[in-house]
């Protein structure tokens, strides 16, 4: 007959296994927006503020898209599919999840970096002590 702890560890092993197998689905490599063609990747890039943003929360609150350079210098469509960050506008850089789909990045996730409210602050004391 089989312990009763062999079965236990079996069943620790497996939840385990799936555990990991489950978070490693969620990481994603760092790429530009050509080698995101089916794949999923993150993208780091910078905001194309010259280029319209498009969002309308009437009639799709879960759809923003803008344009974005990537670091080669590459400008694509970005398509999130979330509703449109606080303060995008803002942003110094973006970085996106998702893949390429007919020549428009579909991300689902988004991180930005913004400018820091204290930068303007460290300017001045800079330029005071000279």
């Amino acid at each position: 007959m089989i312990k009763r702890e062999y079965i236990i560890a079996v069943l620790l092993i497996l939840v385990g296994v799936f555990v990991f197998l489950n978070a490693s689905k969620d990481v994603s490599t760092y790429a530009n927006f050509h080698e995101a063609y089916g794949n999923r990747v993150k993208v780091v890039g910078t905001l194309s503020k010259d280029k319209p943003m498009k969002y309308d929360p009437e009639k799709n609150p879960n759809e923003f898209s803008f344009f974005m350079k990537d670091s080669k210098n590459v400008e694509k469509t970005v398509l999130l599919l979330q509703p449109k960050p606080q303060d995008f506008e803002l942003s110094e850089q973006i970085v996106v999840t998702g893949k390429m789909k007919n020549d428009v990045f579909e991300a689902d996730e988004i991180l930005m970096k913004c400018p820091s409210k204290y930068k303007d602050e460290e300017i001045a004391v800079k330029t005071n002590t000279n």
